[in-house]
């Protein structure tokens, strides 16, 4: 009887499969988690005076602006590293295979940003500036953890 197989035969394979469609699905999910990273990095929140507050994606509106206007304005490691781990995460999405480095780079240049706006919401006990960093700070985790896995 050819055609037949041992149980143990026909449960390697389907590991084998298994382990080809899990192989298949990885890079898709790392996408994922850099589009997650880009979304989450805009919904930061500030809050300064009394009046003012501000997201994320509206200071980004305006850097970018500036930029055209008088790109010296715009001329500070806090603005340049996060605008510029956004651009490289963008490039990331759109990668076969993103590499472990530039997202670990970008993850860095973000979090610096991050923890330290956490930090201000910490010292002035402002939670919703603490709450909106917390997005961030969560799928940064999510995707370290998913690049240790892999």
């Amino acid at each position: 009887m050819k055609g037949l197989r041992s149980p143990r035969e026909v449960s390697v394979s389907k590991v084998g499969q298994n382990i080809k469609r899990v192989q298949n699905i990885k890079p898709m999910k790392i996408n994922y988690l850099s589009a997650l990273l880009v979304i989450s990095s805009l919904i930061g929140y500030l809050e300064w005076g009394k009046t003012n507050h501000a997201f994320f994606f509206q200071v980004e509106y305006t850097i970018l602006v500036k930029v055209f206007i008088n790109p010296i304005s715009v001329l500070h490691p806090l603005i340049i590293v996060p605008v510029a781990s956004q651009v490289l995460l963008l490039f990331t999405i759109f990668q076969k295979k993103p590499s472990k480095v530039i997202i670990y780079i970008c993850i860095g240049g973000l979090a610096a940003l991050f923890l330290f706006v956490f930090s201000l919401g910490l010292m002035s006990a402002n939670y919703r500036i603490m709450a909106s960093t917390l997005p961030f700070i969560g799928v940064s985790i999510l995707t370290i953890k998913q690049f240790r896995k892999i």
